[in-house]
């Protein structure tokens, strides 16, 4: 009776081919007072229409008639929910069994939680795109704001926004998003956890990702072009998180 109230949140885009399983298992282990918040993206396809033939009272959908980007609708997904903790999840993926529960073990002490990810099918873990080793956080380094930084900004981190969640008290810090933030939302959470000495990484996995051409985020390596404009935009992220959190009156 005592357990906080769980709001998941969802952006969708041409995803009728995997999001009813996906919501299969999510739905599995909510409550009746807890909420799955869906914004679509002007989807061209059924997703719309596969969702709400689920007829779970606890599914609600936003259907936009503009195309806006993943970023945005995350941001908007966020903005509606309700619940006491605001669980990512992407349109594709499988959760975990027990995942609401780790997760929420994580938020206890503090306001972010990440956990690791594996590969839908076999279980493996994610592969670092620079040493190609097992990718994993480790729930020692938590509480680690700058060796945590330093590595996102070396693309060390393998924060996932699909396996993350937050504290209602976290989006003052979270939303609005940066409106210069043009991907990375995940990066971006992870961010003003860090900043704000609010972080926990739960070892393990809570999420099987499944992987094709259409995820909006790969682990393979990206051109020298496009990993330098993303070194820059962290370093954008971590000004801005400090300055959110030193307006709340905390934070590194």
């Amino acid at each position: 009776m005592n357990r906080p109230t769980i709001s998941v949140a969802i952006a969708t885009y041409n995803g009728a081919a995997h999001v009813r399983e996906q919501l299969t298992s999510i739905l599995a282990q909510l409550g009746p007072r807890d909420e799955v918040v869906v914004v679509d993206d002007a989807s061209t396809d059924d997703t719309v229409a596969v969702v709400q033939g689920l007829g779970d009272p606890r599914v609600r959908v936003t259907a936009r008639d503009h195309n806006l980007g993943y970023v945005r609708t995350f941001a908007e997904a966020m903005a509606l929910t309700a619940g006491d903790v605001v669980m990512l999840s992407d349109q594709d993926d499988v959760w975990v069994e027990g995942r609401v529960e780790r997760l929420l073990a994580g938020l206890e002490h503090t306001e972010v939680v990440a956990s690791d990810v594996v590969l839908l099918g076999d279980d493996a873990p994610l592969l670092s795109p620079f040493r190609r080793r097992p990718w994993r956080l480790a729930p020692s380094t938590s509480g680690q704001t700058r060796r945590n930084g330093l590595r996102m900004l070396a693309g060390l981190m393998p924060y996932y926004g699909c396996a993350m969640a937050v504290r209602r008290s976290a989006l003052d810090l979270v939303l609005p998003l940066p409106p210069w933030l043009h991907e990375s939302h995940d990066l971006w959470i992870a961010t003003v956890g860090n900043v704000a000495g609010q972080m926990t990484h739960v070892g393990g996995p809570t999420v099987r990702r499944r992987i094709h051409e259409a995820n909006a985020s790969s682990s393979r390596p990206r051109g020298v072009r496009a990993a330098l404009g993303s070194r820059w935009l962290q370093v954008k992220m971590w000004r801005e998180a400090r300055r959110r959190a030193r307006a709340r009156g905390r934070g590194a």
